[in-house]
């Protein structure tokens, strides 16, 4: 499939947006296969045995995107920018919840014996990842959607830029200091 031009998914959302469900029909093709780019990239840090697969994260963004009424999008950055948020809300609910389970929620009864061939470990990196973005948020909300947008979304500098209306210079000093940040966080250090 062609890659549609980024003013032909602009138009189609904006004319979702006014309540026209043929600009979805539409749409829809043409931003699955970045849909599914993005949550890949979301699935790579996940454990190989994560019960949430590529495809059904792109789905479930994909029924939230729909149930959202009369968004007014922006262009496709701000498309790509909400789904990659999107994405990110269902993987640490889904760690989450699975954090809950393994405290004692919806508990399976098994022997001792059978017991290191169930238990699965919420995806602590992604938890702690969410975490220290929270914590940066908390600090400086643009940094830490720069990193939102570059990281998860994997949108360009200059799509970040447009998405934020800032420079591409302020995205790449924010982005530069979030990471090294965001490493300082991550690693303990004070």
């Amino acid at each position: 499939m062609a890659v549609p031009s980024t003013h032909e998914v602009t138009q189609l959302l904006k004319a979702w947006g006014a309540g026209d469900e043929q600009a979805l029909e539409k749409l829809t093709p043409l931003v699955y296969e970045q849909l599914h780019r993005v949550a890949q990239r979301y699935m790579a840090g996940q454990r190989p045995d994560h019960t949430l697969q590529t495809t059904a994260l792109v789905n479930e963004v994909y029924l939230r995107l729909v149930d959202c009424e009369q968004v007014q999008w922006r262009d496709r950055a701000h498309f790509y920018a909400v789904s990659a948020r999107l994405m990110r809300r269902i993987l640490v609910d889904f760690a989450r919840s699975r954090g809950y389970q393994k405290r004692g929620g919806a508990v399976r009864h098994i022997s001792l014996d059978d017991a290191p061939s169930v238990c699965h470990e919420p995806d602590q990196n992604l938890l702690a990842l969410d975490d220290a973005l929270t914590a940066l948020a908390a600090i400086d909300q643009r940094k830490s959607q720069v990193v939102e947008l570059r990281f998860f979304g994997g949108l360009s500098v200059e799509e970040v830029a447009a998405v934020l209306d800032i420079s591409s210079d302020t995205v790449l000093r924010d982005w530069s200091f979030a990471r090294a940040w965001l490493l300082r966080q991550l690693s303990g250090e004070n």
